[in-house]
Order: C-alpha cells, then sequence, then structure tokens
C-alpha cells in the first residue's frame, strides 16, 4: 500500500504521483498488460492546493448526459462544493489512466481520504 500526503501540493502532482504508482511503475515486476496490486491513499485531500491565480474558478469539468442540451459544465468550486476535494483528485487521476479495460480495475484500487 502506498500512501501520498495531498497537503500543500498541487493537485497534479498528487495525481500523477497516484496514476504512476496505480501503474504499477514504481514496482520491479512492470508489465503494461497487468493490473499492480498495490493500492494507494491519499491523505488529507481537501487540503490539495491548485496553482495559478482563480484557477478554482477557471478549471472546468465537462460531462455529457447523451441528449440534445444534456451537457453540463461546473467549474472546480462548485465540483468541490458538490463533491468535496475527493472527486476532484480522482477525477485527475482517472484522466491519467490509460483509456483501455485495465482502467476501471486500477481507479479501484485508489482510495482518498479527507
Amino acid at each position: 500500500m502506498i500512501t501520498i500526503d495531498a497537503k500543500d501540493k498541487t493537485l497534479g502532482r498528487v495525481a500523477s504521483a497516484a496514476a504512476k504508482a496505480l501503474l504499477g511503475k514504481r514496482s520491479a515486476d512492470f508489465a503494461k498488460n497487468v493490473v499492480a496490486q498495490d493500492g494507494v491513499t491519499i491523505e488529507n485531500a481537501s487540503k490539495v492546493k491548485l496553482s495559478g491565480n482563480n484557477k478554482a474558478r477557471d478549471m472546468k469539468y465537462v460531462r455529457y448526459s447523451g441528449y440534445p442540451g444534456g451537457q453540463k459544465i461546473e467549474s472546480y468550486a462548485m465540483l468541490t462544493a458538490r463533491r468535496g476535494g475527493k472527486e476532484a483528485i480522482r477525477r485527475a487521476v482517472l484522466g491519467m489512466l490509460p483509456k483501455n479495460r485495465l482502467q476501471k480495475p486500477r481507479i479501484k484500487l485508489l482510495t482518498i481520504n479527507d
């Protein structure tokens, strides 16, 4: 189990460290086609920082329901108010993982604590 402390670290650096560990690149027996058995725990998720001015307002998360007019856009501030800091970190790590059949089993190994 790998533990990452997110206190006073930027969102991207925490997410990239977690994605690298979930891919198994920290282990000696790395293989691209195998899910690593090491889980990743991120502590202090609500204390993560954002670099830049007004990034909480400017960073956008987009989702689409599939229906006409079903595109929903929300800022980082709205997302963290609605779901907490854990969801922003989860989405950042998910975006850094490869888009293949191993993405879902890998993201299940991620545990985020406030």
